[in-house]
């Protein structure tokens, strides 16, 4: 993780020569551009010798700066947020989600599991940690096109109960993006040895599950910035949602006129 790399800096640096701990301090203050430096350029940019450079890296345990380099990209490639030096551009940005988007929507899974989550019985959602409000989404879009979607883990909840009553009309959309908790795995094997039927929500980081699932829909979640980005997911979630309630469209239509009736009876939305 990133905090490794800093805390190797900061548990060493009072045992740094100046020379080093100004390179340490261009590290800290660089993170983003690591995985592009090599030690000269580390040294020119930091005012120092590329012995000194050197020296450092094998003092905060790397072998050479393309050891350095692996480690920042694997980092970023994980999720790990790490700032840029400068804002990037907003067209590197759009740049960025609309190739996110295309990725995302050119599954030929969507159609297939469409009509799977269509046709159960039940629909369970789950998502947890920065998964969680993606499959929260799901689970509100889902309910306005048939019922008895239902999501999981509830605040103060556990998981057990909810996996224990799965039958083989029941599908399970797991939602699991990168930075899952390291529970994710033993969670995924114990939806596969259910019954019913298991969808994956996830990035090219979740691709090892997709044997222990049904159908694995794959979404980017990659960004120019700091953080992820979850547009692409977000308009996943409404194309598949969308999909659903095209292939129940009486049940649909009945279901969303008393939704909407509802609302009126309580009160819930603003007036148009």
């Amino acid at each position: 993780m990133t905090a490794g790399l800093l805390a190797r800096i900061e548990q060493g640096y009072g045992g740094l020569s100046p020379q080093e701990q100004r390179a340490a301090d261009f590290l800290r203050d660089h993170l983003a551009d690591l995985a592009f430096y090599n030690a000269t350029e580390v040294a020119r940019l930091s005012g120092v010798s590329k012995a000194t450079v050197s020296r450092l890296y094998r003092r905060l345990g790397f072998g050479s700066a393309e050891e350095l380099r692996d480690h920042v990209r694997g980092l970023r490639a994980a999720g790990t947020p790490i700032a840029p030096d400068a804002p990037p551009s907003l067209t590197a940005h759009i740049d960025r989600e609309v190739a996110n988007l295309r990725a995302a929507l050119a599954s030929p899974q969507l159609e297939p599991v469409a009509a799977l989550i269509a046709s159960a019985r039940r629909v369970l959602v789950i998502g947890l940690r920065n998964s969680y409000p993606v499959a929260l989404h799901l689970r509100q879009q889902l309910a306005q096109a048939r019922d008895r979607v239902e999501l999981a883990p509830l605040p103060g909840q556990s998981l057990g109960e909810e996996l224990v009553a799965l039958a083989s009309e029941d599908v399970v959309v797991l939602v699991g993006f990168r930075r899952r908790p390291d529970s994710f795995a033993r969670l995924v094997a114990a939806v596969s040895a259910a019954p019913a039927r298991a969808v994956l929500l996830t990035d090219s980081t979740g691709r090892r599950f997709a044997s222990e699932v049904d159908h694995l829909l794959e979404c980017p979640v990659d960004s120019v910035s700091a953080f992820d980005s979850y547009a692409a997911a977000a308009s996943l979630v409404s194309v598949l949602s969308a999909a659903v309630l095209a292939a129940r469209p009486r049940e649909g239509r009945d279901r969303i006129a008393g939704i909407g009736a509802a609302y009126d009876r309580l009160a819930e939305l603003e007036g148009v």
